[in-house]
């Protein structure tokens, strides 16, 4: 069992090309016996965003503070905010972008363990 708080665990720069002010932090994982899934939380800085990427995987997320859009392979914005949950389906192109000017965009990262 793991029982840890956010402000514990260390944030890392997403090092991806095309991110950019976007951190990682790998809240448990597959170091912490998690056979399936490992959480990651993403802070997303105003006017950053992550790499526009896809996986072959889906993933779910929830958005903890901030605001901003999820863009599909074809470019759509999806506005997301507080409260959201955003799923990512297998291979579907996808970046988060931060839009606002003072706040930053965190949200959980729900994936199998071997894409933490």
């Amino acid at each position: 069992m793991k029982v840890t708080d956010l402000s514990r665990v260390e944030r890392v720069k997403v090092a991806m090309e095309g991110a950019e002010g976007a951190w990682k932090q790998l809240m448990i994982g597959s170091a912490d016996g998690a056979p399936t899934f490992s959480f990651r939380v993403f802070t997303v800085e105003p006017g950053g965003h992550t790499p526009y990427h896809a996986h072959a995987s889906e993933h779910v997320n929830y958005v903890i503070a901030g605001q901003g859009v999820l863009v599909n392979e074809n470019g759509g914005k999806h506005p997301i905010h507080q409260g959201d949950f955003a799923l990512v389906l297998p291979d579907e192109k996808h970046q988060y972008r931060n839009t606002s000017a003072d706040e930053n965009l965190v949200l959980i990262c729900a994936v199998p363990r071997q894409y933490e």
